[in-house]
């Protein structure tokens, strides 16, 4: 054990049993059950290229609908030999050691993952290729030195998990400095060719190359009875993302309004503040869609959430929506699924048995910590929990949002989700520790579902901030609470492509930074800049962060960049719709969007907008930055000027420009400069169409009639037509 009390603690390994094989045998319906110490462990061919391995907990445990797949019949290949079984499907084989149940993963025939090999000097190995322990399973893989590994939800530091201690649990993170996440998912995948994901709400602890326990494996510690685990196989990390959203979803359609921008604060005092705030973006020709009222804007502190308007700032609810409305901006109310025991409401759902209870079967009520609240993010109240488990409290849950959508909401900032304690325990039987991380994926299909009713598949989405693995069938999700300097924007941006390399395809940050007082000028140039180009854009922090109010130079490059951001709607718009066919998220890290150059991997701040555009972040103060450009010709986005790949490329960056390459070939897709998207129409619509050198790529711009002919654009209402180097 370690004598550190700064560092987990590290197992007995040697201590732990072996799964000591039985008989094997194959059933009919092409599954491998073989009997072991900790009972019938069975291995199906799932799917192609996916396999699963199962062995199930004495009593049966509540189910989440964290899959979406069912196992695909005849997917299933088993061999039988002296050293073993081999089970198959598609371009993936397990094969599972008679003798010591050791696991081993092969794609089209090439080995791509095999338990651990780490020896011992009084025993063969020092891990445990499979265990089982009182607090759960550990299992345990070798990793070559050279293996990088991606994934495991939303994360702030480097995205190469090598190395890492990461624990799959959500938390209220107040921040984005430490390994804490609002949204995590035990799914890792490798350039090597292979992914594994933990099916499971509980917590799973992942040691990844990490030095402590083995620098040359990665670990794993799932705590609950029940293991079930999918090995996956695949070319590159979008073949293994692609199967992995195959189990557990892709993201519903988004609103066209959704790709504006949205401006919020906390928070806005005032019904009249906040309309001041519209109505200024208005005057000052700043393009946005969304504006936000925040929880502490629109309802009474320390009696929500009840779905109630606070009386004494708003007398007409309906009435300020439709100001809202009148100029042209959709409104996001903020909720969260805790019930003030101040208010008639918590008695009302507690009476009904739909809040989370404690052990003796009393309404468990949860009291927020004091230490992160000041003078403007005042303390929250002692509250109850909603029992999302519970058919009938799901139900009038949901159901109790028409009012807000009747009076004019458009969309929902689901906020929280991260407050199950172990001690808590719900209707369909389960407790805190298994209910804690998948809380927020039911609490976020219960509003999407009330989204969907109120407004319809197409017009709806939710603005959540918890998730857990299938969340992303929910869109969307934004980061959390970034600390307001540069080292807040650099971890922001890779919290956004390690949940895109983690199934979520959308995500969006707080602009300038949520707390740690007023960004500088140069940051909220930066921030800006990058937000362009990520699939949903906020402005968002404690005190002003819109827009129109940012003074002098850096206020007219953020606005001219705001207004960049609507001419790649159409563009953004067809990446959105190749991840819903695909599950390759908007904004793609290096290793994702380009798997045969590992030179390029580590350059974790730079990323793939969508299939063409190459976007080079700017995360300090004096402009210098240094980027991978990939091998093969781009040409810069402003100039059409090209450039050869394969090379770093380090610059002291203006403040008004950021660095973005296209690849050579090119269609690109712009649409017109709008105040907001009401403007289209409803119709997507192409303003002009950049060709870069000659063109190669059919043209990404969803939802229009933009076609090539002859290597040129034809269609899209007639935009015209710039060249650079064709």
């Amino acid at each position: 054990m370690s004598s550190d009390p700064f560092l987990p603690a590290i197992p007995d390994w040697g201590a732990m049993p072996a799964p000591a094989l039985g008989d094997g045998r194959i059933d009919d319906d092409g599954a491998l059950t073989v009997a072991t110490a900790f009972g019938p462990m069975t291995v199906r061919g799932f799917a192609p290229g996916i396999v699963r391995l199962t062995i199930e907990a004495a009593a049966p445990l509540p189910d989440y609908a964290i899959l979406v797949a069912e196992a695909e019949p005849g997917a299933s290949r088993i061999a039988a030999g002296a050293d073993g079984w081999t089970v198959a499907a598609g371009d993936a084989a397990l094969t599972v050691a008679r003798d010591s149940g050791r696991l081993a993963l092969a794609r089209d025939g090439a080995p791509v993952l095999a338990s651990a090999d780490d020896g011992h000097f009084a025993r063969r190995y020092r891990l445990p290729a499979l265990s089982r322990t009182d607090d759960g399973w550990v299992l345990a893989f070798a990793l070559a030195s050279d293996t990088a590994v991606y994934g495991l939800g939303e994360k702030w530091g480097p995205l190469n998990r090598r190395g890492q201690l990461v624990v799959s649990r959500n938390e209220d993170a107040l921040g984005v400095n430490a390994e804490k996440s609002y949204k995590n998912t035990p799914f890792a995948w490798s350039p090597d060719g292979w992914g594994l994901f933990v099916h499971t709400p509980a917590d799973v602890v992942h040691g990844v190359g990490y030095a402590p326990w083995s620098h040359r494996s990665y670990v794993l510690q799932v705590r609950e009875p029940r293991l079930d685990l999918f090995l996956i196989a695949g070319r590159d990390g979008a073949a293994i993302l692609a199967r992995y959203t195959a189990l557990t979803g892709r993201m519903q359609p988004l609103p066209e309004w959704s790709f504006g921008i949205w401006v919020s604060r906390a928070y806005y005092r005032t019904p009249a503040e906040m309309l001041e705030v519209a109505r200024g973006l208005r005057a000052a020709q700043v393009p946005a869609d969304v504006i936000n009222l925040d929880g502490r804007a629109w309802q009474d502190t320390p009696t929500r959430f009840a779905f109630e308007w606070d009386p004494a700032r708003f007398d007409d609810p309906a009435a300020v929506c439709a100001a809202v409305h009148d100029l042209g901006f959709r409104l996001c109310l903020w909720e969260y699924p805790l019930v003030s025991t101040a208010n008639a409401l918590f008695d009302e759902l507690a009476g009904n048995g739909w809040l989370l209870v404690d052990a003796d079967g009393r309404t468990a009520e949860y009291a927020f910590s004091s230490e992160p609240f000041g003078k403007v993010l005042t303390q929250l109240p002692v509250s109850g929990l909603v029992d999302f488990t519970h058919p009938d409290a799901f139900a009038d849950w949901r159901d109790r949002h028409a009012a807000l959508f009747a009076a004019g909401a458009d969309v929902i900032k689901s906020d929280f989700g991260e407050q199950v304690e172990d001690r808590m325990r719900a209707a369909n039987g389960d407790d805190g520790r298994r209910l804690h991380n998948v809380y927020a994926l039911l609490y976020n299909r219960c509003v999407h579902e009330a989204t969907v009713a109120a407004r319809g598949t197409d017009d709806a989405m939710v603005f959540g901030r918890a998730g857990w693995a299938g969340s992303q069938r929910y869109p969307i999700q934004w980061g959390g609470d970034p600390q307001a300097d540069w080292e807040g924007l650099a971890a922001s941006i890779r919290g956004g492509l390690s949940w895109g390399m983690s199934g979520g395809a959308c995500y969006a940050t707080d602009i300038g930074g949520f707390y740690g007082g007023d960004p500088e000028p140069a940051l909220q140039v930066r921030w800006t800049q990058a937000a362009v180009f990520a699939s949903h854009m906020r402005f968002h922090g404690i005190g002003p962060r819109e827009p129109h109010l940012i003074p002098g130079e850096a206020g007219d490059i953020v606005r001219a960049f705001c207004r960049l951001r609507y001419r790649l709607i159409p563009y953004l718009r067809g990446a959105v719709e190749d991840a819903r066919r695909t599950g390759l998220p908007v904004m793609r890290a290096m290793a994702l969007a380009f798997p045969d150059q590992p030179l390029a991997w580590p350059f974790d701040l730079q990323f793939l907008c969508g299939p063409d555009l190459l976007v080079m972040p700017v995360t300090s103060p004096d402009g210098r930055m240094r980027g991978y450009l990939p091998q093969g010709r781009w040409r810069d986005f402003r100039t059409g000027a090209a450039v050869d790949g394969g090379r770093l490329h380090e610059a002291t960056v203006p403040l008004d420009t950021l660095p973005v390459f296209v690849r050579d070939g090119a269609v690109l897709a712009l649409g017109p400069e709008v105040q907001h998207t009401g403007a289209l129409a409803g119709r997507p619509r192409v303003d002009e169409v950049r060709l870069y050198g000659q063109p190669r790529f059919q043209p990404c711009a969803a939802g229009t009639d933009l076609r090539l002919e002859d290597g040129r654009p034809v269609g899209a209402d007639g935009g015209r037509v710039v060249a650079f180097g064709a």
